[in-house]
């Protein structure tokens, strides 16, 4: 009865282990195809990406220090060689010199947040392609493996062929959805913490700056 009870289970088991490879091969492809499209977006930001040099954040910060007005400031942050994304921060910022100075800081740091959070987003689904590219390469190996194995013992070297082929192939795929991600999230987060020290920096300098208007 106990054997029965367990053969039942077993039966089960297998059926939707073998159901399972169709669903896994299929958000697979769709890792791969988001992991591709990931990587060209990244290789465009790489050769598009012209980060604020440290000479050039100097000269910046003087420009900032000698202004006399918020408009000023304004045009000389629209003028400067920042991200857009920089740039409407910063002038955020400068439209609410009117805040007090405790304001001014608690809103400049909001801002940051947001931005930084925005950021963390884009990182993130990368992330989700570095751990789970992988777990579901490792999925499509296994699941055709037991059909192969039963085919082996039955001499039905075909289906074992294939079974092979297809448990290699989604091991490849996994990893190189892994790979991919992980080159990606990985050079992505160093920009993108430059990027917000840069912003803060600035900030700095002109919530400074605005307490003198």
């Amino acid at each position: 009865m106990i054997l029965q009870g367990t053969s039942i289970l077993t039966s089960f088991i297998h059926i939707v282990s073998e159901s399972l490879l169709a669903p896994v091969v299929i958000i697979l492809v769709i890792f791969l195809i988001y992991a591709i499209l990931s990587f060209g977006g990244f290789l465009n930001e790489h050769f598009t990406k012209k980060p604020l040099k440290t000479a050039q954040l100097e000269l910046l910060l003087q420009d900032i220090s000698k202004t006399n007005n918020p408009e000023e400031l304004k045009n000389i942050i629209n003028s400067s060689e920042l991200y857009n994304e920089q740039k409407e921060i910063l002038v955020k910022i400068t439209n609410n010199y009117n805040l007090g100075p405790k304001s001014r800081d608690a809103f400049a740091s909001k801002l940051i947040e947001e931005e930084e959070s925005n950021l963390l987003k884009v990182t993130s689904k990368t992330d989700i392609l570095i751990r789970l590219g992988p777990i579901f390469g490792l999925l499509g190996t296994l699941i055709p493996l037991g059909p192969g194995l039963s085919a082996l013992g039955s001499g039905d070297i075909t289906t074992l062929a294939e079974s092979l082929t297809i448990a290699f192939d989604t091991t490849v795929t996994g990893l190189t959805i892994g790979a991919l991600g992980f080159i990606v999230s990985k050079y992505r987060k160093q920009w993108y913490e430059s990027d917000l020290s840069t912003t803060e920096t600035i900030a700095e300098t002109i919530l400074e700056k605005l307490n003198d208007f």
